[in-house]
């Protein structure tokens, strides 16, 4: 009866210590059973992320100078300096008059084209230049490039002349704002340096002798 006992207590014991499926022995058999992930290198993957937002960022910068290149230094900053009512001045037409005004107050130089001074053709010369438009040089010049149009069908951004002694023309300014029977324009005067006059001025009402279309 002991050795029946005794070899049944064996046996327990042998099954009990038997391995079975369900026990892990190593790391790969965890990865199989799907128990065990390889722990990520945050440091590694965060610095990566970081990477990528970089490269992002400067591609963005990049893209925002090409842009600024191509649309030949655009004020962004002024668009509300000079109020355009209508619909009929394109967003170039108002950029030039929010470059020519950022001048008002500025004195009057003969063959100034900077903020030290300007002439007459030197302020439009300068305002068109800084939007990759070259126009000539001098106001009688000035005058032969574009379509001529009535003073009746002015629009913003023509460029309106003068003779205000001899016979040719001699005085330049570029229209700002137009009205049925009025159109203001800003120009260098000698006397005033950069203005916005009008063409209901007796002296500009006198001395007015056409009107150009440079930008169509």
């Amino acid at each position: 009866m002991k050795n029946i006992v005794y070899i049944s207590l064996i046996l327990l014991l042998f099954t009990a210590c038997k391995p079975t499926s369900n026990i892990v022995t190593s790391k790969e058999v965890a990865v199989k059973k799907g128990l065990y992930t390889e722990p990520k290198n945050l440091a590694v993957s965060e610095m990566k992320s970081a990477e990528k937002k970089k490269k992002n960022q400067n591609k963005d910068i990049t893209q925002k100078q090409n842009t600024s290149k191509k649309t030949g230094g655009v004020n962004h900053k002024n668009d509300e300096d000079i109020v355009i009512e209508s619909e009929d001045a394109s967003y170039l037409i108002k950029q030039l008059i929010n470059s020519a005004s950022d001048n008002l107050g500025v004195n009057y130089r003969p063959g100034g084209t900077t903020k030290s001074g300007f002439d007459c053709s030197g302020l439009v010369y300068s305002t068109f230049k800084k939007f990759d438009i070259t126009l000539p040089r001098s106001s009688h010049e000035m005058a032969t490039v574009g379509t001529k149009v009535d003073l009746s069908d002015a629009k913003k951004g023509d460029l309106i002349f003068f003779i205000n002694r001899g016979r040719r023309i001699n005085h330049v300014g570029m229209v700002v704002e137009v009205s049925h029977d009025e159109v203001k324009f800003i120009h260098s005067s000698t006397q005033s340096g950069v203005i916005i006059s009008s063409t209901k001025e007796p002296y500009y009402n006198r001395t007015f002798v056409q009107i150009n279309r440079v930008l169509m």
